[in-house]
């Protein structure tokens, strides 16, 4: 009806035109089926006899399904994130840290892999499972974090934060006592949380420290905080050091009153069981802001970080180091930092505001 009535807004829909729709639509759905069997017939499993066919488990078992341990994670997470989450090449890239032909090259690597080998795609057993969880979870986070800050004109995609929000609740209740999984929903529903303050009535980007935390959805911020302090007492992995780093911003009454000290030890705690660059930078930005912090020395490691390869192409490390820059008086330097980040971003309304930031200066 919806499809009918874009085209027949002026003189009303007839019914007749409803149907046509209505069976062009049907149509449609059935080639696309098709079309996905045909392409992907290794990774499309039939259920078993004795489940519903409508469970609401299965787009989780079908990402279970795609993360098999006869791919290397190298190329279990493009794959994956290309078939399950509908990311683009240029999406995957970007939220791995790589360049657009090697995500491609690992891609067609793994498919032609699946061809030779006759890997057998098929839902893993109770035992195999947590053997590729922590996949899961990471393509899950993956898929938020490209909806989140999306490429293009609009700051984020609902539909992929949407998907992952309602992966992450499948990963709950199908594991119900795994910490990590609650810390991966409770870090995604905090973010959710803060979802309508990030962009202002005119369209453009609302950093934190400017956000008017009155807007907030507080039904997920509460739901997020328990779901944190309950992954904090069985577990500390990643993703619940990530979920209590989430919880110490939003449980603060304002910018200015953010435990700043506490953050920078949660990332201290999170660098242990995950050293990575993008780790290692906001550890890096959140030390900038405890009080009485050297900016030189932030400045110094801000520096050290640029030299990783992984973050040649990541706008937030020449992002940062403006802001720090901009903060020890540095304009021309700055500016040139806010060029490069602008340079790097993909999308629009991060641009316009990297370019209010340069001229503020």
């Amino acid at each position: 009806m919806a499809s009918a009535s874009a085209g027949w807004r002026a003189a009303g829909v007839p019914a007749a035109w409803l149907t046509t729709v209505a069976r062009r639509t049907a149509l449609d759905r059935l080639r696309r089926e098709v079309t996905l069997r045909r392409k992907l017939p290794l990774l499309l499993v039939e259920p078993d006899a004795t489940e519903d066919e409508s469970s609401p488990s299965d787009p989780l078992r079908l990402v279970f399904t795609c993360c098999h341990p006869a791919l290397s994670r190298e190329a279990q997470l493009p794959l994956t994130l290309r078939l399950m989450c509908g990311l683009t090449t240029a999406e995957i890239a970007r939220v791995l840290l790589l360049k657009e032909t090697a995500v491609g090259a690992r891609t067609t690597r793994a498919k032609q892999k699946i061809a030779a080998a006759g890997v057998p795609f098929r839902l893993p057993s109770d035992e195999e499972l947590p053997g590729r969880l922590d996949t899961v979870l990471t393509v899950v986070h993956l898929a938020y974090t490209a909806g989140h800050t999306a490429s293009g004109d609009t700051l984020t995609r609902p539909d992929l934060t949407g998907r992952a929000i309602e992966l992450a609740r499948l990963l709950v209740a199908q594991l119900p006592d795994e910490p990590e999984a609650q810390g991966l929903l409770a870090l995604l529903l905090l973010s959710e949380a803060r979802g309508s303050s990030r962009v202002s009535p005119s369209g453009e980007l609302v950093l934190l420290a400017d956000q008017d935390r009155s807007r907030w959805d507080h039904r997920l911020v509460a739901e997020g905080l328990a779901l944190a302090t309950t992954a904090l007492r069985e577990g500390d992995g990643r993703f619940v050091l990530q979920a209590a780093i989430a919880g110490l911003h939003t449980s603060a009454p304002s910018w200015e009153a953010t435990d700043w000290t506490q953050v920078a030890r949660m990332y201290d705690a999170l660098m242990l069981s995950w050293p990575t660059p993008v780790v290692a930078l906001n550890r890096a930005a959140a030390a900038s802001l405890v009080p009485g912090a050297d900016l030189r020395e932030v400045l110094a490691e801000l520096d050290r970080l640029a030299a990783d390869a992984a973050l040649q192409g990541y706008p937030y490390l020449a992002a940062t180091r403006a802001d720090v820059l901009g903060r020890l008086g540095r304009s021309t330097e700055a500016r040139a930092a806010y060029d490069r980040a602008r340079e790097l971003t993909a999308n629009e309304t991060e641009r316009r505001f990297l370019e209010r930031r340069r001229a503020a200066l």
